[in-house]
């Protein structure tokens, strides 16, 4: 009997054996332990994502059950709410303020990489791939220079998990801190906006059917904050780490790499996010029984849809346990589907482009100490929180 427990470390550290035998033993999985339901393979993930009448997002995106958010976001939210929130976000946080952005992106990691010569050793996660999407954030935001390495190392404990569900005293106080700093920054920002996404988001306004106008309130102007903090900084950063590893396994695509071109790189990143995405679990809750495979899943339960699984599955890619940077990919869901589609997609993407754009440049034949990888312990995002690294 195929035994899947998202909490074990062992489990997290490889979880692809155990996916490819839930696929196949038990597609539509029970564990009644820990009272949750999992989705493994591609077309049922799809399908789940695309039914948010029957999978809802109002008690959150993880393992764990949030019964009253503390404050509006959009991750938990459905339609009408999510529809309104997400339509006055979407009118500032633009594919075109994302593109106006890549030259902040690429001085910010040229910055973070500056100083460094062939030969030297870092740790790829405090150098720059935690680093360097906070820093982008922060710069979006306007949040203080001065703040945004607190701010960063504050994000990254609030998601720590110890393991079960428990969530820690030192994340849950690094939640209220963080909190506390976004509620202080929105007040200043408020009584001087600023020409920046915080401003923008402020003065953003949408027109309901009625005529009248509505903007985003002060508990929803925090939830954006919040949102972005975490999961736009949390998931970007394990996606570098992950890529590094993975490109340094995988030595010819990654010389191929090396001053690519445009089309070729942006390929790459697909396939990077599909073979290892840090966003490896999306839980729901549902709403209705949903069958498949002769199984019925029954209402008011926690379900997860297992992405890691998902881009695994040979129903819908050839060969899936090979990284190839050249293939075509039709349908993905590393950045979700439907109604939760990753806003930020555009801007992560292009995080990991130019940071490997760039390191390539300096030092193509890097190396990973694959012994000393450290792994962070989350219960639904998969990454490294330390890549030691020998340029």
């Amino acid at each position: 009997m195929i035994e899947y427990d998202p909490t074990d470390w062992e489990t997290h550290k490889n979880p692809y054996p155990v996916y490819a035998r839930l696929r196949e033993e038990a597609p539509v999985y029970h564990n009644e332990k820990l009272e949750f339901w999992a989705l493994s393979r591609f077309e049922d993930c799809w399908d789940a994502h695309l039914d948010w009448e029957t999978f809802s997002s109002v008690h959150g995106p993880t393992l764990e059950k949030i019964e009253t958010p503390p404050i509006p976001m959009m991750i938990i939210m459905d339609p009408p709410q999510h529809t309104r929130l997400r339509q006055l976000v979407s009118k500032v946080f633009t594919p075109r303020r994302v593109a106006e952005l890549e030259p902040t992106v690429r001085q910010i990691t040229q910055e973070r990489l500056a100083g460094l010569e062939p030969g030297d050793q870092i740790d790829l996660f405090e150098r720059l791939a935690s680093s360097m999407p906070m820093d982008v954030i922060s710069t979006m935001l306007g949040v203080p220079k001065e703040d945004r390495d607190w701010v960063r190392h504050k994000t990254n404990t609030a998601m720590h998990r110890e393991g079960g569900l428990d969530i820690p005293a030192s994340a849950i106080e690094a939640m209220v801190e963080t909190h506390g700093y976004f509620t202080d920054f929105i007040h200043k920002c408020q009584k001087n906006p600023g020409d920046d996404l915080m401003g923008a988001l402020i003065e953003a306004e949408l027109r309901r059917d009625d005529g009248t106008l509505t903007r985003l309130t002060f508990d929803e102007l925090l939830g954006f904050c919040m949102l972005l903090g975490n999961a736009g900084h949390e998931t970007t950063s394990r996606l570098i780490c992950n890529s590094a590893v993975t490109l340094a396994r995988n030595p010819d695509p990654r010389r191929e790499l090396v001053g690519a071109s445009r089309a070729l790189m942006d390929n790459a990143v697909e396939e990077l996010l599909r073979i290892d995405p840090p966003s490896q679990v999306q839980g729901r809750w549902s709403m209705r029984p949903w069958t498949r495979h002769g199984v019925t899943i029954p209402a008011d339960v926690r379900v997860l849809m297992l992405t890691g699984s998902a881009h695994r599955d040979e129903r819908q890619f050839s060969d899936p346990d090979r990284f190839d940077i050249h293939r075509k990919l039709d349908r993905t869901l590393h950045f979700g589907q439907g109604h939760h589609l990753c806003l930020g997609k555009s801007l992560a993407r292009q995080e990991c482009r130019v940071a490997f754009e760039e390191i390539l440049a300096r030092f193509p034949d890097y190396e990973v100490d694959e012994d000393n990888l450290e792994w962070a312990h989350n219960n639904n995002v998969r990454g490294y929180c330390k890549v030691p690294m020998r340029l």
